[in-house]
């Protein structure tokens, strides 16, 4: 059997798959692992179809719409989303929109696509980090890194510049609307409020928590890339949900949401 009828077989498994596609974007783009396979874990279990209840969050990493509009508009067209990014207008009042509703519904559809959601996931952790950094003057640990996906970046911001000021001062007087809608992350069962040295350590332990046990970057993710090849490239991406679509019966007599991704993926990068 080939590397990469190997791949492929194993990707026919969703959980291998994403841990795949979340190696292969940490690989392209130099972020943590962990931390992306750890986040992706408390956002929706692993789960590249998740929705929310309660807001338009959706796919492995709960993206909500607007959001997944900014980074699509800014990175697509490094992963062969050029068609998408060159869809989505910024209005005047800041948020992001596309004319054609249904050409907006296919790309947020790319959101439960795990090699895209990962990789847009990663490229947005990577402009959290270079934010934060800038303003903090130190490393951005993974822990931070989630702190800027709870908080927002600005937020983070704020939050961890305190935090290494004053790690033991209280965090809701600084973040009062925060705290009331996460009781629970700020005050204690007693109503105590926590530290920001505190918050900040437990989200570390619960992303830790999340990325234990579900290994590191498998054999298959080298195995798919070409002979030589140390970067991963987009069409790798298309590549490994090429052969897994073939060997899915009649997809190509009826039509489905996932093959008219794929098609968009493979049009894009055609000319690479």
């Amino acid at each position: 059997m080939s590397a990469f009828a190997d791949i492929s077989a194993t990707a026919g498994s969703t959980g291998n798959r994403v841990t795949n596609a979340i190696a292969m974007a940490s690989r392209r783009t130099g972020v943590d692992f962990s931390y992306l396979l750890g986040q992706a874990k408390i956002e929706s279990s692993l789960n590249p179809t998740a929705r929310a209840a309660t807001s338009s969050a959706s796919g492995l990493y709960q993206f909500i719409d607007q959001s997944w509009l900014a980074v699509v508009d800014k990175h697509g067209g490094e992963y062969g989303l050029g068609w998408a990014a060159d869809a989505i207008s910024r209005g005047s009042n800041g948020r992001y929109y596309v004319a054609d509703p249904e050409l907006r519904q296919q790309i947020l559809d790319l959101r439960q696509h795990p090699e895209t959601a990962s990789v847009m996931a990663a490229e947005h952790a990577a402009d959290n980090k270079a934010y934060l950094e800038e303003r903090l003057g130190r490393d951005a640990e993974p822990v931070d890194l989630y702190l800027a996906h709870f908080l927002g970046v600005g937020g983070a911001s704020k939050f961890l510049s305190v935090h290494d000021r004053a790690p033991q001062a209280s965090a809701a007087s600084l973040f009062p609307a925060a705290a009331r809608a996460n009781r629970s992350i700020f005050y204690d069962r007693e109503g105590n409020a926590r530290s920001f040295s505190e918050i900040r350590d437990r989200f570390a332990a619960k992303l830790q928590k999340s990325s234990d046990g579900l290994g590191g970057p498998t054999q298959y993710v080298d195995a798919a890339l070409p002979a030589g090849a140390k970067t991963v490239q987009p069409a790798d991406y298309v590549r490994i949900e090429t052969q897994r679509l073939s060997q899915q019966p009649d997809v190509t007599v009826v039509p489905q949401p996932q093959t008219a991704r794929l098609a968009y993926l493979m049009l894009a990068t055609l000319g690479r």
